[in-house]
């Protein structure tokens, strides 16, 4: 059933709210329970639409796979398939970091290329490019890719392309390298948090890694892994969220279980912005509207991040003046910004930069989420917009949010899911 949020802006926001575990983590790790066939036991999972969807792909390559209790994934890959259809990893792009669990594993893999996303292009030549770097036979037909690994070894790899290092290339050549003969070195490596806990995983499970969390990883393939039990990390990107829920209504968020060293850019823009931040162990406070304009760059980390901007744009709304925000991760990211106008907001779009004019009135509107972060940022701008916002298309929420909608109105906000028939005539798309 098509649902939507209704949300009634010009409440100020305060409380406390616990951050949920990393989506961005788990989708790898979960991937990463292939490489052996003992038991690997995750908990801290988040409950998203894109978890159950790993899961059932996971079920798919023949894992058995339950969910015990909240936040506690196991999987037990005693035997699996090296093939997974297009009709399973086209619904998620993340599922391509299946390839290197299987090609580590099996040292071979069968894959369709996952679809394209609506951010712009974000293709997987780097992931193959790294694959063949090992000496993997990789060929691509029909949508396909095939990966013949039986010859490969320890090797240089340079991940780095034209918008840095990839995330996802990344955690795909570290899963295979764990299980490739000799040693591979890893430059221009992703330093995200999300990658550091794949390596902590792989550790715990007797992968032989060292400078995970820096720009050169090196792993010294071993025989076998073993299973084990994992937390994930807290999510940045939702934290992140929720600080931004705070400050844009002018109120006063803290976000519990989350790590103030995975936001560090993040956090010297709210600051700079004129937002209140205070940090402790294990919380970050948000507190106060911002009041200056400020200019972001999106970069890989530890620089902005491209999952917080759309996020950030929408903070920016509320300043007087000409602030910027130049995407250099996924360039054509800025579908959001054409429905926020639709709200009332003055947003100019040059190529990979947009010129946002704060201090607009914004109003209540009906409005079309095209993307994960997008749904969240549309939200936030109509928790301050006057009369009702109607968001669409909740679904790409439910990707990444767990019970967002009700972990707001925990902190103040009039928010609701409702079906899609509930929104008012002539409001709802064709």
């Amino acid at each position: 059933m098509l649902e939507v949020a209704r949300i009634v802006g010009g409440r100020r926001l305060s409380g406390t709210v616990q951050a949920a575990g990393a989506k961005n983590a788990a989708l790898p790790l979960l991937a990463a329970s292939l490489l052996t066939s003992e038991a690997v036991t995750l908990r801290n999972v988040p409950d998203l639409s894109d978890v159950r969807f790993m899961a059932e792909i996971l079920r798919h390559q023949g894992a058995t796979v339950t969910n015990p209790a909240p936040g506690t994934w196991v999987i037990h890959a005693q035997e699996i398939t090296h093939r997974t259809p297009y009709d399973l990893v086209r619904k998620m792009r993340a599922s391509v970091c299946l390839l290197g669990a299987l090609v580590g594993r099996l040292h071979q893999a069968e894959m369709a290329i996952p679809g394209g996303c609506v951010i712009g292009p974000r293709p997987i030549d780097l992931h193959l490019k790294g694959l063949e770097a090992l000496g993997c036979v990789v060929a691509v037909e029909g949508g396909v890719v095939s990966v013949d690994a039986t010859r490969a070894r320890g090797s240089l790899v340079f991940m780095g392309g034209p918008m840095g290092s990839t995330v996802l290339g990344t955690a795909n050549l570290v899963m295979a390298a764990t299980l490739t003969p000799g040693e591979t070195r890893i430059e221009c490596a992703a330093r995200e948090p999300e990658v550091v806990d794949l390596c902590a995983l792989l550790l715990k499970m007797g992968a032989d890694i060292r400078g995970h969390g820096t720009e050169v990883i090196t792993i010294k393939g071993v025989d076998r892994l073993r299973g084990t039990e994992h937390t994930v990390i807290p999510d940045r990107i939702e934290a992140g969220t929720y600080l931004v829920a705070g400050a844009i209504t002018g109120g006063d968020v803290t976000v519990t279980g989350a790590e103030a060293a995975h936001l560090g850019s993040f956090l010297d823009k709210l600051r700079e912005a004129g937002v209140g931040v205070e940090t402790g162990p294990g919380f970050i406070r948000a507190f106060g509207r911002p009041t200056r304009a400020v200019d972001i760059i999106t970069e890989p980390y530890p620089g902005f991040p491209t999952d917080l901007q759309a996020q950030f744009m929408a903070l920016q709304l509320l300043v007087d003046g000409r602030s910027t925000v130049t995407e250099k991760v996924y360039p054509h990211r800025f579908m959001h910004a054409a429905e926020l106008q639709r709200m009332g907001a003055e947003i100019a779009i040059d190529g990979a930069t947009a010129a946002v004019y704060g201090d607009r009135p914004l109003s209540g509107a009906p409005v079309m989420a095209s993307d994960l972060r997008a749904s969240a940022a549309l939200i936030l701008a109509a928790l301050t917009a006057k009369g009702e916002t109607w968001v669409q298309r909740l679904y790409h929420l439910d990707r990444g949010y767990e019970r967002f909608e009700e972990r707001l109105r925990s902190l103040g906000a009039e928010i609701e899911r409702l079906p899609a028939s509930a929104m008012p005539k002539g409001f709802a798309e064709d």
